[in-house]
């Protein structure tokens, strides 16, 4: 899976550090809205001297932490509020559906295989099943946040500068993410931010706020 978004997010420019596109008639949030912070979908990954993609549980659950206390600290930090119980089975396959659609988002929004239907507008639901969050959590609204980052491992960045000395190009890590917005009573994805490039950290608090803003720019708030 993590492999196929990947190339998914090759598919466009990975210099672009954030593309933000919001629903047709939605300019901002109401006054006094109330926004669920959904479980963020993280993986962190070391890349090996041959290029393969390592799991660090430890820089995952730090990046996780991070991220949590960061978006509190944000602009919407007045509005959020987490779940206050543990995900059961229901808002697990809500997240799994809102990963499908997203996917989605990605190939037929910014990628090449553009929908005609949609006519380059942000124009995606999750349906009635978005209701549940709205009963469960008292919110109007969520935010979802998924993202996938990889570090070269020092023998990669070995095997770079050995590359480069012969005109060789060898990729080291690469950051993919993106976070949305939905309204809860109706389904509807109201923003939607895509980040794809070859920088950002998330294992450091402090570098973790440099993604936190390329994630929120332009928020609807």
């Amino acid at each position: 899976m993590l492999r196929a978004l990947l190339l998914l997010a090759l598919l466009a420019p990975l210099c672009a550090a954030a593309q933000p596109s919001i629903a047709e008639g939605f300019s901002g949030l109401p006054p006094g809205a109330r926004i669920v912070l959904m479980p963020a979908d993280i993986e962190l990954y070391e890349v090996s001297g041959g290029g393969v993609l390592e799991p660090r549980a430890d820089w995952t659950s730090a990046a996780a932490q991070h991220i949590r206390d960061l978006l509190k600290k944000s602009k919407l930090g007045t509005q959020l509020s987490e779940m206050a119980e543990e995900p059961d089975d229901a808002v697990v396959n809500l997240l799994h559906l809102h990963r499908a659609v997203s996917s989605s988002v990605v190939i037929h929004h910014y990628g090449f295989l553009k929908l005609p239907t949609k006519e380059g507008k942000l124009d995606w639901s999750l349906g009635a099943d978005a209701a549940l969050l709205r009963s469960r959590s008292g919110a109007d609204y969520a935010l979802f946040v998924w993202m996938r980052d990889s570090y070269a491992s020092p023998a990669r960045k070995a095997a770079m500068v050995m590359a480069a000395l012969v005109g060789m190009g060898v990729s080291g890590g690469a950051q993919v993410g993106y976070s949305s917005l939905v309204e809860l009573a109706t389904g509807r994805m109201l923003w939607f931010n895509r980040v794809s490039r070859l920088r950002g950290d998330l294992r450091e608090q402090e570098s973790a706020q440099e993604t936190i803003d390329a994630l929120l720019r332009d928020f609807p708030g």
